[in-house]
């Protein structure tokens, strides 16, 4: 039995569709999910719905009886990163409770000396993760996931092509951007074969880009001129702020953008193309996907 977490959500979602047109049977399938009504349509699919959240450990250890193989979709919440960390050893706790066989943990990618990065927090808590699952005695494997492609129109903001400007102040740094149902392709992959135990994979694009390129590839797909500037934080922050972006995530984007400009995404690797079988999307080709 293979039991997916964050089953709702949109890399949880895509893992267990992954996992069905692998030849997973349904039977085989659980799902972890916080409302049942929410898991309606995996239910109608065949699959097992446990009901349980990351704050109850109790209701995490009868959520996973019967076991075998758990994908730990990392948590999402929005409060103090601490919060994250607390619901990851709660699952990895539960697990143990419950004699769970394996345990795949969706990290990020890391970087030595992530703690003087303006995202050091968020990879704090994993890195804190990270160590727990490895001394848990748990047979494991860490997947430590590039940044999403699905950020950049965030990043670029709604309005890029009629302003003809990209702001974001990232300078010259470059990340190696991932699509996010490619890396819940390759946790399927993972979690359907052999020879992964106690591993920890890095799952990146195999080239960066920076800012710059994908102002150019805007500029290609729109067949408009799209400009890239790169202001200096403080300015940048006033800019968001005179136009009404809410505080929250005007933080959210100058911490992004200055991770991006210490390059603490600038990560190349073959794993994810060799666990799909084929060069991962690139930039371009996401940006010719989604901008019309």
């Amino acid at each position: 039995m293979i039991l997916v977490t964050g089953a709702t959500g949109q890399y949880g979602a895509k893992a267990i569709e992954h996992l069905l047109h692998k030849g997973v049977e349904a039977q085989h399938l659980s799902a972890l999910v916080r409302d049942a009504a929410k898991g309606q349509k995996l239910q109608d699919q065949g699959i097992e719905l446990r009901v349980g959240d990351y704050t109850n450990v109790d209701a995490l250890v009868q959520a996973f009886q019967g076991v075998d193989t758990l994908l730990l979709v990392s948590s999402n919440d929005r409060g103090a990163v601490e919060n994250r960390t607390a619901h990851h050893l709660n699952v990895i706790k539960a697990a143990q409770a419950a004699r769970v066989k394996r345990l795949v943990y969706t990290s990020f990618v890391t970087k030595p000396a992530f703690q003087d990065s303006a995202i050091a927090g968020f990879l704090t808590s994993h890195a804190q993760t990270e160590q727990f699952l490895k001394d848990s005695g748990l047979p494991y494997t860490i997947l430590q996931n590039g940044i999403y492609l699905e950020m950049i129109p965030l990043f670029a903001g709604a309005q890029v092509a009629e302003t003809g400007v990209l702001l974001f102040p990232a300078q010259e740094g470059k990340a190696s951007w991932v699509l996010r149902e490619e890396l819940a392709e390759a946790a399927a992959h993972v979690l359907t074969t052999e020879g992964h135990e106690n591993k920890t994979y890095v799952l990146v694009n195999t080239e960066a880009t920076s800012f710059q390129d994908i102002a150019q590839d805007l500029s290609s797909r729109l067949g408009k001129a799209i400009q890239y500037q790169s202001p200096p934080v403080e300015e940048f922050q006033a800019t968001l702020t005179q136009v009404g972006v809410p505080e929250v995530y005007v933080g959210m984007f100058t911490m992004w953008a200055s991770a991006v400009a210490q390059g603490m995404m600038d990560v190349q690797d073959s794993t994810l193309a060799a666990f799909l079988g084929r060069k991962p999307t690139t930039t371009a080709q996401f940006i010719t996907q989604v901008y019309q």
